[in-house]
């Protein structure tokens, strides 16, 4: 008898502790005991740890597990298989008739439906956190919150279970918050020091912020290039929720920060004015009130930038919900000293926890509000689409499917209506045929999508820009597009198809796959790796095939059946393989004699070295760079590439590597040996892919000599007033924007490009002039370049004056020069081919 009252007294101390514990978060409320509280569940004060992910998730499990008032669903996973968590919490009456109350919602978000009864209808708050995995605070929150909105019995809880329904996702990053959660854990002093200098508070590279690859999610939510975003827009809309919490973690010394984000300079071009002038003061009202009781300090309206639509407080104002960004002082630790005296994490905490409490009852109070407006945001986007006079976009690259399947299943994704294009078409000079072309009406709900996709903005209320002041993604996609008034759609696409190509039967002289794909690199790759020997040929030619005649341009890769090492049985059989694998046609020719051009065994015509590559990485370095880079690599043609920290480079033989890749940053700390080393290997005939300021470096240590423009400087006032300093210095900046760039198509880095000019992305104010070889500038601005976002007059003047990629040569080898950024947030897959074009037929390009 001893035993059970000893483990009843036990855990009634262990209750008693829990509330204690949870006071500080919720002063005077109380809680249902049968529902244990974080700290009881964890076995420590909420506050005291940065929490691992799974404990989270188990956490949730058990809330799922005691009570039929809330449901924990597993998405989707990350990059490493860490599960992607939604809990559900709602009435039990409600979590009964979840897939109706779903339902109604997608009936409300389609003005095709009659509209439902929105007085009967909960409201659907989505509570999003920890998109930034070294922003740990709001994870700790959301814990607090599930477990309050569950277990308090104040009326304003009952009344949430009663009228809505709420799914918490407790980290929209799981990678990147436990990279962060070791590093602040493993770094905890005793007693906790917070001294901003110390270890803990100073994450080495590339920190917890982003995920397995390096990728800022926030800025992922339209260009879904990570599982984690692709899963959580998929379910984002199968329920379109009426308010989308974001929250962050900003500088030690700052306050506390909701929203109104900054009038008309940080606002989305196609959000209707209702979505700023109302819906956000009155929501802003219940943040000042919760943190007016906590005595906490916070401010709104001078910054952060809500344009962008891959935000995750952006996206959903482009859906007929509020979106929220909420940004909070960081302990960056457990505790670290400010302007204010220590920040403990346990405070970012309470004010993470108390401002997702006002965004549930500001929703609650404004619940038919918000869904008259989810209703009112489909039907006027219906309404204006019919009045654009663009009336549809046509879109597709015939030379590219594989492209062409991407940007479709993409505009899918984001439920934008696609049609087959029913006829051939010319416009503005770019021919559209049919089955090979697409139609996008702007007559339908996702019109403001429509709008973010194809539409290029130029002008803006303010010139100075957090993020990217550009994001068109039709032109991310190097996609041919064109305003469409009188096109003819055929049949609605619902999903996409890899095409199915037939493999040439019987023997063959040779092998001939078109480099024109966007996987054609990844096919060259997993022939090399197959131990098949393939050849480049640098000249167009026609050559008959299995289909008769056949064009082929210049960058056609050609397998010759004899020089291989294995049986021709072999080999056919492993290229129709990897051809499966990688959607690619092959054509097979019976001789090396070309009906015209060059034939197969021209000097034009030369075996493609297999890639040996190395890239630096490391303090100094762009992280989100070299994230781009290697998830490039690793994501599209499962090609590795040796990732190298900086400070290992005296450890590293070049000699076992044909390319070195250098991403942006400072590599002044490699000393003269070892930058001699480097010279030693690029005259030898290695390949440097240097990337914007890295090209600076490698003027400044004599490996190449190219110039920066230099223009007659405007004459600045000789005095300014203190308060304009950061709005006249920031417009200076190229902080993310489109252009048109002129191509060299005989150039190796154009091979498998068609059309001469091409959109890039920008992001730096680095200008270099052309080289001084007229051959070697193989990527210049067109006269006219500027598409998209803002630039400044000067800054144009200069782009219009400098090169996007330079070569440099050096001894037996060159230097390939980016200064645009061809693999921006892994979206930008009209350019990518430009980078490996780099990669593979480096050693041809001088």
């Amino acid at each position: 008898m001893k035993r059970p009252l000893f483990g009843l007294i036990f855990g009634f101390i262990l209750t008693l502790q829990a509330f204690a514990q949870e006071e500080y978060y919720f002063p005077g409320e109380k809680f249902d005991p049968a529902i244990p509280s974080p700290s009881q569940f964890l076995g420590y004060p909420v506050g005291d740890w940065h929490t691992r992910y799974d404990l989270i998730v188990k956490y949730f499990e058990k809330l799922d597990q005691l009570s039929e008032t809330a449901q924990l669903q597993t998405i989707g996973y990350t990059h490493e298989h860490r599960p992607k968590v939604i809990l559900t919490i709602a009435s039990a009456k409600n979590m009964a008739n979840l897939e109706q109350i779903r339902q109604k919602q997608l009936q409300l978000a389609d003005p095709n439906q009659a509209k439902p009864d929105v007085a009967s209808m909960p409201s659907i708050i989505h509570l999003g956190y920890g998109v930034h995995g070294n922003e740990p605070s709001s994870a700790e929150a959301a814990m607090l919150t599930a477990y309050w909105l569950m277990a308090a019995q104040s009326d304003l809880a009952k009344n949430l279970r009663e009228n809505s329904v709420v799914h918490i996702d407790p980290t929209l990053n799981p990678d990147g918050r436990d990279r962060h959660s070791l590093w602040a854990n493993s770094n905890k002093g005793f007693p906790a020091v917070a001294d901003p200098l110390d270890r803990e508070h100073n994450e080495a590279w590339p920190g917890g912020r982003t995920n397995h690859y390096w990728f800022d999610l926030n800025r992922d939510w339209l260009p879904l290039a990570h599982p984690e975003s692709q899963v959580k827009v998929e379910w984002y809309h199968q329920w379109y929720p009426n308010v989308t919490t974001d929250f962050h973690e900003m500088g030690t010394n700052s306050t506390y920060f909701f929203e109104p984000t900054k009038p008309y300079g940080s606002e989305n071009p196609v959000v209707p004015r209702k979505n700023y002038d109302d819906i956000n003061p009155r929501f802003a009202k219940y943040f000042a009130k919760y943190m007016d009781e906590i005595g906490s300090l916070y401010w709104t309206k001078e910054v952060f930038d809500n344009s962008y639509p891959g935000y995750g407080s952006t996206y959903p104002d482009i859906h007929g919900g509020l979106g929220l960004v909420f940004e909070t002082a960081s302990s960056r630790g457990h505790v670290q000293s400010s302007q204010r005296g220590d920040i403990t994490f346990a405070f970012t905490i309470r004010n993470h926890v108390v401002n997702s409490l006002a965004t549930m009852e500001a929703a609650l109070d404004n619940r038919v509000y918000m869904h008259d407006y989810l209703r009112e945001f489909f039907e006027s986007a219906v309404s204006e689409g019919a009045k654009d006079p663009a009336k549809n976009y046509v879109f597709g690259d015939e030379f590219d499917e594989s492209r062409n399947r991407l940007f479709v299943q993409f505009l899918l994704d984001h439920k934008i209506k696609v049609y087959e294009n029913s006829a051939d078409l010319t416009l503005a000079g770019q021919s559209y045929k049919k089955g090979k072309s697409w139609v996008v009406p702007t007559n339908q709900p996702q019109y403001r999508m429509v709008r973010t996709m194809f539409e290029y903005v130029k002008e803006f209320a303010d010139s100075v820009f957090y993020d990217a002041s550009a994001w068109t993604m039709a032109a991310a996609y190097g996609m041919p597009f064109a305003a469409a008034p009188s096109a003819k759609s055929g049949n609605q696409v619902s999903e996409v198809e890899a095409p199915s190509f037939s493999f040439p039967e019987g023997k063959a002289y040779a092998y001939l796959i078109d480099w024109s794909d966007y996987y054609a690199p990844k096919m060259l790759f997993e022939l090399q790796k197959a131990g098949i020997h393939v050849e480049s040929v640098h000249r167009s030619f026609s050559s008959q095939t299995q289909e008769g005649k056949v064009d082929f341009p210049a960058g056609t890769l050609m397998i010759p059946m004899g020089f291989q090492k294995m049986k021709a049985e072999e080999v056919s059989t492993k290229i129709k393989e990897i051809a499966a694998k990688t959607h690619q046609k092959v054509y097979a020719v019976q001789t090396g004699l070309n009906l015209s051009g060059i034939d197969l065994g021209s000097n034009l015509v030369s075996a493609v070295q297999q890639p040996k590559v190395l890239m630096m990485v490391g303090t100094g370095i762009s992280s989100y760079e070299a994230g781009e880079i290697w998830n490039l690599l690793d994501q599209q043609l499962g090609m590795p590439i040796t990732k190298v920290n900086l400070e290992q480079f005296g450890r590293v033989n070049l000699h076992n590597y044909n390319t070195l890749i250098l991403p942006s940053g400072n590599y002044n700390s490699l000393s003269e040996g070892q930058v001699n080393h480097l010279k030693d290997w690029v005259n030898r005939g290695g390949t440097i892919i240097s990337m914007k300021n890295a090209s600076l470096w490698l003027n400044r240590v004599g490996i190449t000599k190219e110039e920066a423009v230099k223009l007659e400087e405007e004459k600045e006032p000789a005095s300014l007033r203190f308060n304009t300093r950061n709005d006249f210095e920031g417009a200076k900046e190229v902080g993310g924007s489109i252009y048109l760039a002129e191509l060299d198509l005989t150039h190796p880095i154009a091979y498998g490009y068609h059309r001469k000019n091409l959109p890039v992305y920008r992001n730096t104010d680095i200008f270099i002039k052309p080289s001084a070889d007229k051959y070697l500038t193989p990527i210049k601005y067109t006269a006219n370049p500027h598409l998209g976002g803002y630039i400044s007059k000067t800054n144009l003047e200069k782009l219009k004056l400098s090169a996007g990629v330079v070569i440099s040569p050096s001894g037996q080898g060159r230097v390939v020069h980016f200064f645009d950024s061809p693999n921006f947030r892994g979206t930008w897959f009209g350019t990518n081919k430009l980078f490996l074009n780099a990669i593979f037929h480096g050693d041809n390009m001088d």
